[in-house]
């Protein structure tokens, strides 16, 4: 066997074990945490000299100054207590439930995603009613400052709230710490979206100088049903500058991971949903994520500083609590709309999925939008493909030439190669171009295959019959077999170059595929079912054509 047949051997070999390994390669890169520092899981007490008084500003960059609260100096140092009550905040979009322990989230559930396929399942469950360690939002403080996240907080808000489309509804929790320092922690709630703007403001209602920091986290209760598949990623994420750093859960068993003032944001998210906590402006010195037994938190802190008697000071923090969707995570701005990413193949699965939204926007339908889709790329790489059948069939025309050479100069490669060559580049023919088509589809194939994967539109999108869930395995593995079957169809009326050895390698190719398409998502195998049939469909007329 010459050197080109032994380059498109390998070729073939590469393509059939291209799908099969690279996912283990290219999915998921590993996270490169280069600005974190592992820590212990104990915090170090911060330097009471280390830090000072900085003014902070709300996400939306708008600026609070430390202001006055002279009137109420000499208010007297009683903490407040109160039964605990539940506060329900309905929206069009969620139900939130808040607790007055704490002022913390304690439930949320989102109204417009289901659990499962089913019509009648439940709502997805963000965050769910259970022991009040694994609520949410939660506040603490050091020092003069020093909070319990059970602390007793009042409210005058009624225990439903609702909040029409367009409107917006502030809830307003109270708590007079026995020093005089007194927590005002807001919840800024709109009907529209899934954002809400998070105020805590500090007072010292005392002529006594208080000192410490302040602490936000979010917590998210931890087990295995979250573990995202071998593609993708679930557990706390924090952007700093540009980047995304992930950290994933069993790592932080080794403990916490540190981020300094570069974080932007920090979160915990899975493949379809994500609840994050963007801190204002100078609100976070640092943020730490941490495992604390089955409760996954991320730790907001404040710098160290000082609350003069008669002044106060306010932290605002933005919270995203809700799908991976780019129109919304684009809206609340931040860059959280970079969660919505394709991995390696992204500046490819980008495009992809517009074209595959907009055919959605005309018929409703993703299996129908997947089809179209499929054409399309199709017309785009048809010339490519036309070329190369055409190229593998005037290889086939050559092979007794190729034959006769072979036994000429069977005993010298060295000269056997040279008229080989010189037998392709007399009637232009490439040795290659069989592949070449396959080849060149492979980052299209990655590509789609993340859009069908991570593409919260396509999660429990429904095609046609029993394929209830283009983003899930065919349950009846009908398409993966019919895909087996049209690739089988396709290599029989492929040009082959006689070679006994690349007839048996591409020969397993429908079979390798068949196997390894059984649990990929069916949107998936309905891309390569259709691309077979076209490609059946172009080499008729290819073969039509040459007789």
């Amino acid at each position: 066997m010459n050197s080109s047949e032994n380059k498109n051997l390998v070729l073939a070999m590469v393509l059939m074990l291209a799908v099969w390994l690279g996912f283990s390669f290219l999915f998921p890169p590993e996270p490169k945490n280069q600005q974190q520092m592992v820590e212990k899981s104990t915090t170090q007490p911060t330097d009471v000299n280390k830090a000072q008084e900085q003014p902070v500003r709300t996400p939306g960059a708008i600026e609070t100054q430390v202001e006055s609260v002279a009137d109420s100096a000499n208010a007297p140092t009683t903490e407040t207590y109160a039964p605990a009550r539940e506060i329900v905040v309905d929206t069009d979009k969620y139900q939130a439930v808040f607790t007055t322990q704490g002022a913390r989230l304690i439930s949320f559930k989102l109204k417009e995603y289901k659990a499962t396929a089913d019509k009648n399942a439940p709502p997805v469950q963000m965050l769910e009613s259970g022991p009040l360690r694994y609520s949410t939002l939660r506040t603490t403080g050091s020092e003069g400052f020093h909070l319990s996240e059970d602390a007793n907080f009042e409210t005058d808000s009624p225990e439903v709230v609702e909040v029409a489309d367009g409107g917006q509804v502030t809830i307003r929790f109270q708590h007079v710490a026995a020093n005089g320092i007194k927590y005002v922690k807001t919840f800024l709630i709109r009907g529209d979206g899934y954002m809400i703007d998070l105020g805590f403001e500090l007072s010292n209602t005392t002529t006594t100088p208080q000192r410490g920091t302040i602490n936000l986290a979010l917590v998210q209760h931890w087990d295995d049903s979250l573990k995202a598949d071998s593609y993708s990623f679930s557990g706390p994420a924090t952007l700093v500058k540009d980047k995304i750093e992930e950290v994933k859960v069993d790592k932080l068993k080794e403990g916490s991971v540190s981020y300094n003032q570069d974080a932007v944001w920090t979160s915990f998210q899975t493949k379809y949903f994500i609840s994050v906590v963007v801190p204002g402006e100078n609100v976070a010195e640092k943020i730490q994520v941490s495992r604390n037994g089955d409760a996954i938190e991320n730790h907001l802190e404040t710098s160290y500083f000082t609350l003069e008697g008669g002044e106060r000071r306010q932290l605002d923090y933005l919270v995203y609590i809700g799908p991976k969707e780019p129109e919304p995570l684009t809206a609340a701005g931040h860059q959280l709309d970079k969660v919505v990413s394709f991995g390696f193949f992204n500046l490819l699965a980008q495009p992809l999925f517009v074209v595959l939204t907009f055919f959605y926007g005309f018929f409703k339908n993703y299996g129908v939008a997947i089809i179209l889709l499929t054409v399309l790329i199709k017309i785009i790489f048809w010339p490519l493909t036309h070329k190369s059948y055409s190229s593998m069939k005037s290889m086939q025309k050559l092979q007794p030439e190729m034959q006769k050479l072979r036994e000429k100069f069977k005993n010298d490669k060295e000269r056997l190669n040279k008229e080989m060559m010189t037998l392709y580049k007399t009637h232009r023919v490439n040795p290659l171009g069989g592949c070449l088509p396959m080849l060149v589809q492979i980052p299209v194939f990655f590509a789609l295959y993340q859009v069908l994967l991570n593409s919260i539109a396509l999660r429990h999108a429904p095609f046609a019959f029993w394929l209830t869930d283009l983003s899930a395995k065919d349950p009846y593995y009908i398409t993966p077999i019919l895909m087996g079957v049209s690739m089988f169809v396709q290599q029989k009326m492929t040009p082959t170059t006689a070679d006994p050895m690349q007839a048996k390698i591409f020969m397993m190719m429908p079979i390798v595929f068949t196997f390894m398409f059984l649990n990929f998502p069916s949107g998936l195998v309905i891309y390569w079912l259709v691309n077979n049939l076209l490609t059946i469909l172009q080499q008729y007329f290819i073969h039509r054509k040459a007789t």
